[in-house]
């Protein structure tokens, strides 16, 4: 079977094959009423880009991955809601890949190994070492996501992040300034991972700066950011003596925060009455549980958007561009969970 080309989608739609072209790379400037006739022809001739055509014309597929730990986690899957989006305005399609955290498929996906057709990666890493990614940034265009820390000179790569430690110095101070003394911290991971030592670094900061003292046993340690986790740590935590035992706590995800919230419900605990509960991500799951979980916010969408804006000018750069590193805003969404009014959620 003969395989359908821009001219026969063209000459069913009546536009010419620029006009096609246009529409298939989501362009703008296309009037609404000539895409859906476009798109119209697309589906009645089952026409398919070519990327490998693509490429011998342009020198680029338009293909590009983003690359993500875990897509069972809210954060990265609205995370790559937004990274799609974004690359459809600019005409790219986007390859989600899951790397489950390892360091070998970490390595495999910012070098491109084994999808040819790739102009670029977004990268999530969590365990790659940077040495490893200092030997490949140059040989592809890479943009890196999330805490970890890169010298300047060492991976020439741009770099998108929120400022965690500042991130987690507010959810704090908004329970000091709730008059909570005794806070835990729930996200202390085994594998002392960046985005864990960032986030007690800025959880230890207010508390300095309010007159507290860090108390290990408030802090109990966890595996992965999940529920469960998050059920566990808090479990540990309710079996404190009374005078131990917290009156609130900062989880460094919602994830956490929502298995803290089921331990404390389990333990006949009200929240936020006996415990305070702030989390990580503004994640959807928070802002539907029962009660509502106050979140630091990443502005997910500016995440996306400077990732994408960046790896593409990475892609059309004809030499080396220097590395940079973008912090997008955040901001901390106050709800139930912290100041105890029961919300409508908006329509």
């Amino acid at each position: 079977m003969t395989a359908v080309t821009l001219k026969d989608v063209a000459e069913r739609a009546g536009v010419s094959i620029k006009t096609v072209s246009n529409v298939v790379r989501n362009a703008p400037r296309v009037s609404e009423a000539t895409r859906q006739r476009v798109m119209q022809a697309v589906h009645e001739l089952g026409y398919r880009p070519n990327p490998s055509a693509r490429r011998l014309r342009t020198g680029h597929s338009g293909l590009i991955a983003l690359a993500v730990p875990e897509l069972t986690m809210p954060y990265f899957a609205e995370l790559a809601h937004h990274v799609r989006a974004e690359a459809a305005a600019l005409g790219l399609t986007v390859l989600i890949e899951e790397t489950l955290g390892d360091a070998t498929e970490e390595l495999r996906l910012a070098t491109g190994i084994g999808a040819s057709l790739l102009d670029g990666v977004i990268l999530s890493p969590l365990h790659v070492a940077p040495d490893e990614l200092a030997a490949v940034a140059n040989e592809f265009p890479l943009v890196l996501l999330g805490e970890r820390s890169y010298q300047r000179e060492q991976v020439v790569a741009d770099h998108v992040l929120i400022d965690n430690v500042a991130a987690a110095r507010d959810a704090t101070a908004h329970l000091v300034g709730l008059g909570r003394t005794r806070i835990a911290a729930i996200g202390v991971d085994h594998k002392v991972s960046e985005t864990s030592r960032q986030r007690l670094q800025g959880f230890q900061l207010a508390l300095h700066e309010a007159g507290l003292t860090y108390d290990p046993r408030l802090a109990p340690r966890v595996r992965e950011f999940d529920r469960h986790n998050g059920l566990l740590a808090m479990r540990a935590l309710t079996s404190l003596p009374a005078g131990v035992r917290p009156d609130a706590v900062f989880c460094f995800s919602d994830m956490l925060a929502l298995g803290a919230q089921r331990a404390l419900y389990e333990a006949g605990l009200t929240i936020p009455e006996d415990v305070a509960v702030v989390g990580v991500d503004g994640s959807q799951e928070a802002l539907y549980s029962t009660p509502s979980v106050t979140s630091v916010v990443p502005d997910k969408a500016a995440i996306a958007s400077l990732a994408v804006k960046c790896l593409a000018t990475r892609i059309r750069a004809k030499e080396p561009l220097p590395f940079e590193v973008h912090l997008a805003p955040h901001w901390l969404d106050v709800r139930e969970s912290t100041d105890g009014v029961r919300r409508q959620l908006s329509p």
